[in-house]
């Protein structure tokens, strides 16, 4: 595996093209996250910069572009407002250590080849979540919208603070703000493709600002100080250790689950497969450069992302151009970002979480199931709420559990005890006559299926209702693999006949299912030419049992090695 991402130079056109939009894309998204998640536009713009940077550099998917996106931000905010509330002195640069350490677990994540797992999550958790931060950032942005300062206390602060920020609205703030929010919604579609609506915004919110309103006291950026970031050295003791693991970890995963959905869409739009691992590594590569210098968290955009690939980019030279662009505003133009107005950034990251709110499974989530439904309101309110590892840990479980349950239902089918052959349809005609003549006194346990730990207590309730068998038939012909709850149900239902002093067959268990029967010691327990490779010889044989004329094997065509 290459340590470099993909940067060739035979779309040279398309790949600066890219980079260059992408970048004017990026810069009011950075200064508007920045300022939102508390951190300050610097940090948004060395976020965007340095993520931006090292993910192109290290990644996996060629044209994706990194930054700071608004699921991140907003963990980012809650991350930066715990910990200034325990350590105010110190609680910045905590702040940005839980940035370093997420990157060295997304890093951690891509060495231990997780990519693929990190998005087999149900699309009703997905859902739920990203409406949830989605809620979350609009909620954030009602201060700055009305005129005001973010209230203390993250969305429920600010929930709480309502009635008095529209007491106290400061019209030309709000004006200013749905400005921006108007123009974005509204912008021409047949002009998307030249200006980015949120630029335009930027500039014109800015120049109303200036000559609308300009004698009145008006909340601005104020002037970014150029040149190159401070180091930031991780900051922590032994006693915050767990807290900041705990916030690190959170924000690993939702960048990683973040960054490889956009990968996905990246990949369906280039038809051109990227690697999840090593997006990862370098995605954790991003993060740590950018906690070491002050910026806060980033993961693979989608919008930045799309529009980089419909300008022409093929390769990761158009990321790497982006965060180029990016760099000379942060070194040598910081102080044109002075008058900007924090209630036009308010409109810009408010619009934002309007698109991150999936409107559409909202819409329509109670008519595909009134199960994924309730899962994807549950998580929601927990993310809301509550906190976003609370809302993902309930909505895998319980969406898992209701999966399981129905697996667990549909293979119960497959498990059948059969004592005369009436009703029997998957015997076959000699399996029959070999169960007619038994006359009930040999139960054949046909098992189907991969069988889970859902099907242990289908398996024990079939053979308690059927207990006056002379000799039990397990038949495992159809079973690709055994659960170990399984497994421990059929290891009783054997122990049991035998206790009895019943004779127990095992017909077809070959390979894994075979080795989990061999290691509980099931097929030691039983005589020798016990274990044989088809329902029709282990019928045989048990018949042979019935009549008393059992012999020592001689086909041993029917035993397993």
């Amino acid at each position: 595996m290459h340590v470099f991402n993909e940067i060739r130079f035979d779309n040279l056109r398309g790949d600066l093209f890219g980079g260059v939009t992408a970048a004017i894309i990026a810069l009011p998204m950075a200064l508007a996250f920045g300022v939102a998640s508390g951190a300050g536009p610097a940090a948004g713009l060395y976020g965007a910069v340095l993520v931006g940077l090292f993910a192109a550099l290290f990644g996996g998917t060629p044209t994706l572009i990194s930054e700071p996106t608004g699921p991140m931000t907003v963990v980012m905010t809650a991350v930066i407002a715990s910990l200034i509330a325990a350590n105010p002195d110190q609680g910045m640069a905590m702040a940005f250590t839980v940035v370093m350490l997420a990157g060295v677990f997304q890093m951690l994540f891509g060495a231990l080849r997780l990519g693929k797992y990190v998005t087999l999550m149900p699309y009703t958790v997905i859902s739920g979540f990203m409406t949830g931060i989605g809620v979350i950032l609009i909620i954030l942005q009602l201060g700055p919208f009305l005129g005001h300062a973010p209230p203390a206390g993250g969305a429920l602060g600010t929930l709480g603070a309502l009635p008095e920020l529209f007491a106290t609205i400061k019209p030309a703030e709000t004006a200013l703000a749905l400005l921006t929010l108007g123009l974005i919604l509204f912008f021409p579609k047949r002009l998307r493709g030249i200006l980015p609506p949120q630029l335009v915004a930027l500039v014109l919110g800015t120049l109303i600002s200036l000559y609308a309103f300009g004698q009145i006291d008006i909340r601005r950026i104020g002037e970014i100080s150029s040149g190159l970031p401070s180091l930031q050295l991780p900051v922590f003791t032994a006693a915050q250790w767990q807290l900041m693991a705990v916030n690190a970890l959170m924000l690993a995963v939702l960048g990683s689950v973040d960054a490889l959905l956009t990968s996905v869409i990246a990949e369906s739009i280039t038809r051109k497969e990227h690697s999840s691992n090593k997006e990862l590594f370098g995605q954790g590569m991003g993060n740590l450069a950018s906690g070491l210098f002050g910026g806060i968290p980033g993961a693979g955009a989608t919008m930045g992302t799309v529009v980089n690939i419909q300008a022409g980019a093929r390769s990761a030279l158009s990321g790497v151009t982006r965060a180029l662009i990016l760099m000379v505003v942060v070194l040598w133009a910081g102080g044109l970002t002075a008058q900007i107005p924090l209630a036009v950034l308010a409109g810009i990251a408010l619009k934002v979480g309007l698109d991150i709110v999936d409107w559409s499974f909202l819409r329509r989530a109670h008519r595909v199931s009134l199960k994924a439904a309730a899962i994807m309101y549950g998580v929601i309110g927990l993310t809301v709420f509550v906190d976003l590892i609370t809302a993902v840990a309930v909505g895998v479980f319980v969406a898992n559990v209701l999966t399981i349950d129905r697996l667990s239902k549909l293979q119960s089918q497959s498990v059948k005890a059969t004592e005369h052959p009436g009703g029997a349809g998957d015997l076959t005609h000699d399996e029959q006559i070999v169960l007619e003549r038994a006359k009930g006194r040999i139960l054949v346990f046909s098992l189907g299926g991969p069988l889970i730990f859902g099907l242990a207590k289908a398996i024990s309730r079939q053979h308690a209702v059927l207990d006056e068998h002379q000799i039990l038939v397990l038949d495992f012909t159809d079973v690709p693999v055994l659960g170990v709850s399984s497994s421990l149900a059929l290891e009783k239902m054997v122990l049991d006949d035998l206790e009895k002093g019943r004779e127990v067959f095992i017909a077809g268990a070959q390979g894994d299912v075979r080795q989990r029967l061999d290691r509980l010691g099931i097929t030691a327990a039983l005589p020798a030419g016990h274990l044989l490779a088809t329902k029709q010889a282990a019928l045989e044989r048990a018949e042979q049992f019935l009549l008393g004329t059992e012999r020592a094997p001689a086909a041993p065509e029917r035993q397993f090695a």
